[in-house]
């Protein structure tokens, strides 16, 4: 059963149709789901001693309820050094329209992977995971599963990736914790069970994994007849 904390950010959503990234994270967060440490502030100066508690470099992201997709407005500054920098983002965010604040969050490093889920009509929920950053849409390696997964179809989705010799760490590359990325997928996938009838789509893109986690890093939920 959902709590009662996620039915009142959904609720609070509902006249939108869509959480922004914060709301969408603490939901993630309070399911068991691992994110990056982030602050959503619209102040400058939290923004900097958030910056200074993590550690730079730092990403600094718009919020904004007019906002779906951040990139299309400029609405992403990446490898953020210091605080004249990050001033200098939170200036470009504050002019973006609708600006609610921004994201502040550590920067983690990794493979880009994407994980996500979608209300077929037929089937139900369906959950996917492929490569993830912007080359999803260049070589769309994706592979898809009925929910609720098992840990037998997380290892059928890695096995059906064409890319998964890299998860693997193929020609030296540092392998991914595949432990930690079916860990995910299955609390991932529980969370999207309970959602059913009331989410519509949920993209985490990117989810970034290395030999030791996999972080959410964004993530976007869209509300059912949205």
């Amino acid at each position: 059963m959902l709590k009662e904390e996620i039915l009142g950010l959904l609720a609070e959503a509902s006249p939108r149709g869509w959480l922004m990234e914060p709301q969408a994270k603490h939901i993630l967060r309070l399911s068991g789901l691992d994110v990056t440490r982030f602050l959503w502030t619209e102040s400058v100066q939290e923004a900097t001693r958030f910056a200074a508690e993590i550690g730079y470099p730092v990403v600094v992201k718009v919020v904004s309820p007019e906002v779906i997709h951040k990139s299309d407005v400029s609405g992403v500054v990446l490898g953020i050094s210091g605080d004249k920098q990050l001033g200098e983002a939170f200036e470009q965010m504050r002019a973006i329209r609708g600006f609610q604040g921004i994201i502040v969050e550590e920067t983690v490093r990794g493979t880009e992977l994407i994980a996500g889920m979608k209300m077929d009509l037929q089937f139900g929920p369906v959950i996917m995971l492929g490569i993830g950053g912007t080359a999803v849409e260049i070589y769309k390696d994706v592979a898809i599963r009925m929910a609720p997964l098992r840990g037998q179809d997380v290892e059928s989705m890695l096995a059906s990736l064409k890319a998964h010799p890299f998860l693997e760490g193929y020609r030296g590359a540092e392998p991914i914790s595949i432990e930690s990325l079916t860990k995910m997928l299955l609390a991932f996938s529980s969370l999207v069970m309970e959602f059913e009838g009331k989410v519509g789509s949920i993209d985490l893109n990117p989810v970034i994994c290395n030999a030791t986690r996999c972080i959410i890093t964004d993530a976007r939920i869209m509300l059912a007849g949205s």
